[in-house]
This record gives structure tokens, sequence and C-alpha cells, in this order.
């Protein structure tokens, strides 16, 4: 029974760190935080857990910018041609390294989606995107348990 609600606990925090990281309006940072504070989960287990089902929400939505392209001239799209015109000088001029704000919240769902929409190799975007989501999820605990509790549990 005890395993079984562990199982469930990480089994939540990806779904809903995998939500968060796409347009659905959740927030992985609050569970994590009350997973982290129950004392009762692995720290690491938790960050890894958090990570990866954001990263590949992440994922989704760069899958989503590759194939979104087809439709732009639809009455139902929600951006116009100026628009993404702009957004693609802008990650033009920024470049891959951008992604390093993927953390953000809605502006990081946006530059995934444009990552996606303007051809952003697989292989850059999740090593860029893990590097920041991770990040994210290191300084939360950091600032949950303080930065030596963290160091001293990883």
């Amino acid at each position: 029974m005890i395993a079984a609600m562990g199982l469930s606990a990480y089994l939540g925090l990806f779904i809903v760190s995998f939500g968060a990281a796409t347009v659905l309006p959740l927030q992985s940072e609050t569970i994590l935080v009350g997973l982290i504070l129950s004392g009762e989960f692995s720290l690491a287990g938790l960050l890894l857990v958090a990570s990866a089902g954001n990263v590949l929400g992440a994922v989704c939505n760069w899958g989503l910018g590759r194939c979104i392209e087809r439709f732009r001239d639809r009455p139902w799209f929600p951006a116009n041609a100026s628009s993404l015109e702009r957004a693609g000088k802008w990650y033009r001029r920024y470049g891959r390294w951008s992604l390093l704000f993927s953390w953000m919240p809605i502006f990081g769902d946006a530059l995934t989606v444009l990552a996606g929409t303007l051809r952003e190799p697989l292989w850059s975007f999740l090593l860029l995107v893990a590097v920041a989501k991770t990040g994210r999820y290191l300084a939360l605990a950091a600032a949950t348990l303080g930065s030596q509790a963290v160091i001293g549990l990883l």
C-alpha cells in the first residue's frame, strides 16, 4: 500500500510537470515543494521525475511547432503572419541559447513551440531545455530546503 502511494506521488508529479510545460494551466512547483517538505521521498528522485516530465512536455511543444506551420492561414490560428514573423526574427537574433529561458512561465512555453516551428534540431533543444528546466527545479529545492541541504541530499 505504501509503495503504491509513493509510486502514485511520483506519477502525479510527472503528469503535472509534463502538463505544466505545455499550454495547460498547471503548476508543478507547488506539488514538488509539497513532496519535498513531506520528507517521504528521495529528493534526487523528485527532481529527476519533475525534470523528465517537464522536458518531455516541452518536447511536445517542439513537435507541435514542427507541424503547426501548415495551419497558419486558417482563421482559427492563434497568431497572425506579422506576429509569427516578429517571433521568428527574435528567435533568429537570440538563437538557440534563448532556450535557456524555457523555464519561464508562459514565455517559455511559447519559446519551445517557436523553436519547433523554426526547426531547431532536437538534440540542441533537448540539451538546453533540460539544463534550464532542471536548473529551475534545483533552485526551487534549494529555496525550499537551503542550498546545503540540497547538496547533502543529492
